[in-house]
């Protein structure tokens, strides 16, 4: 999932810092609006720890890899601040590991970082609509893994026809982090309803 330096056009690499920055502003807004984000910080803290170890591990196919994301767990448990955490997990990597492209930190932000903020939207929905939190997380967990897939592939394609090959194979090779990440946010899910329930979005909804 992650992009190394060298890959995208300026303008690419432009827009993608852009973007980030305006989600980041945009997300910090509504976080701040909805709660008091000074009391999210140990749960923040812990997300973005697992989500910096998870993708660690990772498999490199040319000028990217792949590795579990958690994003779709981000998603469910942080809400709009998945987007933040995901920044800051992306930017440690890149500077203390070298994972990861400084200049492409902005794209890469946006292709982990939005898939989050669309399966928390579907989660809190699906909840509200009466569907088990359980099956929304394990379904929650697989879009947001699928998505990222999708939208890594699109900006490989954009970027060059020599990058087509590399962008197909990424995708392929993620269809089994989808199920995974499927069955791990699930079961994450389905362990805090019985320990931590209000960690999860379900009680806005009620």
């Amino acid at each position: 999932m992650h992009i190394s330096d060298g890959v995208l056009s300026p303008a690419v690499i432009a827009a993608g810092w852009a973007i980030t920055i305006l989600l980041l502003l945009a997300t910090l807004w509504w976080s701040k609006k909805d709660s008091d984000i000074s009391e999210d910080i140990p749960k923040i803290s812990v997300m973005t720890g697992a989500f910096f170890v998870a993708s660690l591990i990772h498999v490199s196919i040319g000028p990217t890899s792949i590795h579990l994301v958690l994003n779709g767990l981000l998603g469910v448990v942080l809400g709009t601040l998945a987007y933040p955490a995901i920044f800051i997990g992306l930017v440690l990597q890149a500077l203390l590991f070298q994972h990861g492209g400084i200049t492409s930190i902005g794209i890469n932000v946006i292709n982990m970082g939005i898939p989050a903020l669309i399966v928390y939207w579907i989660f809190k929905k699906g909840y509200s609509a009466g569907i088990s939190p359980s099956i929304l997380g394990a379904i929650s967990g697989s879009m947001a893994a699928l998505l990222s897939a999708v939208m890594l592939a699109i900006v490989l394609i954009s970027t060059g026809e020599e990058f087509t090959e590399v962008a197909y194979a990424a995708a392929a090779a993620n269809v089994p982090i989808m199920i995974i990440e499927g069955i791990l946010t699930g079961s994450v899910v389905t362990f805090l309803l019985k320990v931590r329930p209000e960690l999860l979005p379900i009680k806005k909804e009620k």
